[in-house]
């Protein structure tokens, strides 16, 4: 046989409705406080950190893919980057994918500028050469093929062959979609001082989470 429940006395009810009352004005300076700390915590973090981009277009597919009916594009959703600021504690190595600002050549003969996204192939005082083999062109650093696992043959430029030599504290950078990519065979080598960082992580879509 089941107890009955038992009332509250009424006086203790009613305590209970008044301190309940007075907590309303702690808990919402509470989740103020803590909404405007994470907001404050995650504007030092991209400001000091990381910063966040999103891949606009096809030059470095299918590493970063961009998001279709754009030409080019293999996916639904752009590819959202994470780029360390930590640019004192990183040197450049061949092979880093980087965001940088683009210099002003860039604007008038890729009809874009801002930040791109690219792959460092040539570092400081190396010779790059883009030899065509085949109806496809590789890349030579100082006379020897560079190995790219990251270019699909499908995705070489088909030429014309060209020569650069890389000024000291600049670098030569390209997309991994070479046919797609507008970079440092158009616009030339990439100062030092206008990179941003490194490319680190993939944080958007879902499925696609991870290093770059």
């Amino acid at each position: 046989m089941s107890e009955p429940i038992e009332a509250a006395p009424a006086g203790r009810g009613k305590r209970h409705g008044r301190a309940w009352r007075r907590s309303i004005p702690l808990v919402v300076a509470f989740l103020l406080l803590t909404y405007v700390g994470a907001s404050v915590v995650s504007w030092q973090v991209e400001r000091y950190a990381m910063r966040a981009y999103r891949v606009p277009s096809s030059g470095m597919e299918p590493t970063l893919h961009c998001a279709r009916p754009a030409v080019g594009c293999e996916a639904d959703t752009n590819d959202r980057v994470l780029v360390s600021r930590f640019d004192a504690l990183w040197t450049p190595s061949r092979g880093d994918i980087v965001a940088f600002r683009t210099p002003p050549a860039a604007e008038a003969k890729c009809g874009t500028g801002g930040t791109f996204v690219k792959r460092i192939v040539g570092l400081p005082g190396e010779r790059v050469q883009l030899r065509v083999e085949r109806g496809a062109a590789f890349v030579y650093v100082d006379g020897r093929r560079l190995e790219e696992p990251y270019v699909e043959q499908d995705r070489r430029d088909s030429g014309p062959g060209a020569s650069f030599t890389v000024p000291r504290g600049s670098y030569f950078v390209m997309g991994d979609n070479r046919s797609q990519s507008c970079d440092s065979r158009i616009f030339g080598p990439v100062p030092r001082e206008s990179f941003v960082g490194p490319v680190v992580a993939v944080y958007w879509p879902v499925d696609r989470i991870g290093s770059a």
